[in-house]
């Protein structure tokens, strides 16, 4: 793994990051800006789509045949970013997938799926999921030097947005509150480098206590949804590796007990 690609990708994020002022149309066009740069992958196809009446990118790769479908949650502090320009990322993986907050809503859709009874995909895998609104993380404190993208200051401008008066702690809205038992498999990616470290690791060990088969993957060094720059930094690269080989054994085992 490479330390100077490490301090680059520091360096672009430090120069990108948005101020906790700015008026939330102009932090879209910023982030778009920002991810627009880097072109999608020659195989990757991104069309329109509404199943549901909902605005959704529908995503293929070339020679990938579509046995298995992935529900992506794009990330950006509920107000920003879109499904397009997470398609990069969501090319990367399969079945229930987010990050950010698009990995708290992933988590908290299937708590509420579980509760309505309705049919659980074979895994979920989450890159640094916003999975606390009320920001009680420790690392929210201890790493807020490290970060070079986020803040407690820039995360709690967006909470009343999503909350809308409701109460933070609620489970479906922080999903690290809710009961998570009977939830299949999880697969929990962050990176040292973030102040939602704690919101991770907090995640698995309530999926833990809940007896859900849970993985943490931690990767030293590296900032918020490091997999999202894979093309440049090779931890991102090899952190999408393994969240595809766990995920590729759950779907498998999940086919067989089908069969």
């Amino acid at each position: 793994m490479s330390t100077e690609q490490r301090k680059n990708l520091e360096a672009i994020l430090r120069q990108s990051a948005f101020p906790v002022d700015l008026d939330v149309n102009e932090q879209r066009r910023l982030l778009k800006e920002l991810l627009s740069a880097q072109p999608l992958p020659a195989d990757v196809t991104v069309t329109a789509a509404s199943p549901g009446g909902v605005p959704t990118a529908e995503i293929t790769v070339d020679g990938i045949e579509p046995r298995h479908v992935v529900l992506y949650f794009h990330g950006g502090v509920y107000v920003v970013g879109d499904a397009f320009l997470a398609a990069d990322l969501a090319s990367q993986v399969i079945v229930f997938a987010g990050e950010s907050a698009g990995g708290g809503l992933a988590v908290a859709t299937l708590v509420n799926a579980r509760d309505h009874g309705l049919p659980l995909p074979a895994a979920a895998f989450v890159m640094s999921p916003y999975a606390d609104l009320t920001l009680a993380g420790t690392s929210m404190e201890t790493k807020r030097e490290v970060d070079p993208l986020m803040s407690r200051e820039l995360l709690q401008a967006r909470v009343t947005d999503y909350t809308a008066g409701q109460d933070a702690s609620l489970g479906l809205i922080s999903p690290i509150f809710a009961d998570l038992s009977g939830l299949p498999p999880l697969i929990i990616q962050a990176g040292t480098h973030e102040v939602l470290l704690d919101d991770a690791v907090r995640l698995a060990q309530q999926a833990a206590n809940a007896d859900v088969e849970v993985t943490l993957d931690i990767t030293p060094g590296v900032p918020h949804v490091f997999q999202n720059f894979y093309p440049i930094l090779d931890e991102g690269d090899a952190a999408l590796d393994r969240a595809g080989q766990l995920l590729s054994a759950h779907l498998a085992g999940a086919q067989r007990g089908t069969a």
